[in-house]
């Protein structure tokens, strides 16, 4: 009696295939055992982070519009831009400021410095080429402008336009180094950004 040739559909050789070949067989994939572990991020954590994100990005946006900015506390530029002289005017045409007003005295004999307690107010910085506002106003005259462009400085001013405002040429210091700048990751402004 012949042996019957082992078929291609014999178990032992399909089996020992399969394990060798991981990807497919006969046109159907293999699936791989699971392990039983939850993946880390699965819908329920995914929604449960974004819901906390959102929350917290909220709540921000909450504090900081209900923040009360009072003049003990100027934290902001915002508070400052409301609080210059003509607000509109100077920040479309300048820029607003903080001004310090002191006096200082010196003796000779005895050599010593005193200094008067400083006030501060508002105060505005217009560009140079935006005196002309000024001008119009009557606030300044020929020979101011001539005299405080000589200089190449430019004026600021304090109290509204339309009352009495105290209107000075003012230069603009560049030996005094903004120590704020020098900090490790800041974002030093271009030149032209700094002057007027």
């Amino acid at each position: 009696m012949k042996r019957k040739p082992n078929s291609y559909n014999d178990d032992r050789f399909s089996d020992a295939f399969r394990d060798e070949d991981s990807s497919s067989f006969g046109g159907q994939s293999r699936r791989q055992p699971q392990s039983g572990k939850p993946s880390f991020l699965n819908s329920a954590t995914l929604g449960i982070l974004t819901a906390v994100f959102i929350l917290g990005v909220g709540i921000g946006i909450a504090f900081s519009s209900t923040a009360t900015i009072s003049p003990e506390n100027v934290a902001s530029r915002e508070f400052i831009d409301r609080s210059a002289p003509n607000p509109e005017l100077c920040v479309q045409f300048g820029a607003s400021a903080m001004v310090t007003d002191m006096r200082l005295y010196v003796t000779l004999n005895p050599f010593n410095v005193y200094i008067s307690q400083p006030s501060m107010r508002p105060g505005c910085v217009l560009r140079t080429n935006n005196w002309a506002i000024l001008e119009q106003r009557k606030l300044i005259d020929q020979n101011q402008v001539r005299e405080c462009k000589n200089r190449m400085n430019t004026f600021g001013f304090t109290g509204p336009l339309e009352g009495q405002p105290q209107i000075n040429c003012i230069y603009q210091n560049d030996g005094a180094k903004n120590l704020f700048l020098n900090q490790p990751g800041s974002i030093a402004p271009t030149v032209e950004g700094q002057n007027f």
